[in-house]
């Protein structure tokens, strides 16, 4: 086997929410389009927030910071079948990385007021990217076991299965 260089990953800033418990967080931001998030940038990246302001949507990758699990299988949050974590959108991964679709509000400075949160007060934030829907946007109509699983997407929040 091939030995894999260290993947090292500084936060660029953290998200300010209400949530402060893992349990109780909506699951994805479209189950909650009108949740207010904040992302407080640090100082040395503000520079990169130049044009942002023209953008509706923004991509933030974040690290779980709170998952203390790390599955392969999962029963995910909206299903109650065991799955491969890599055909979910479940916390307990690997690398316990992050993807958010947020609405941006406002920017201020280094904060961004946005709309759409499923992330925890102080969640470290490790990368952002504005969201282009010809290059996003993918139609399809194969989605796996989402297919069934998607109405009770609104207002379905987390629980403690992922910890």
């Amino acid at each position: 086997m091939t030995e894999l260089p260290i993947v090292q990953c500084r936060p660029l800033g953290v998200v300010r929410s209400r949530f402060t418990d893992t349990v109780g967080v909506p699951i994805q931001t479209a189950g909650a389009p009108d949740e207010p998030g904040r992302l407080e940038v640090f100082p040395e990246f503000q520079a990169g927030l130049k044009d942002i302001e023209g953008f509706d949507y923004l991509l933030l990758v974040t690290h779980l910071h709170r998952v203390t699990r790390e599955l392969l299988e999962v029963v995910p949050f909206l299903d109650d079948r065991s799955h491969g974590v890599f055909a979910t959108r479940a916390p307990a991964r690997p690398n316990r990385l992050g993807l958010s679709i947020v609405r941006l509000v406002s920017v201020q400075g280094g904060v961004l007021e946005f709309s759409g949160n499923d992330m925890l007060d102080g969640t470290p934030v490790l990368d952002m990217k504005p969201y282009v829907p010809r290059f996003d946007v993918r139609t399809t109509d194969r989605i796996g076991w989402f297919d069934q699983r998607l109405d009770p997407l609104q207002g379905k929040l987390s629980d403690d299965r992922m910890g």
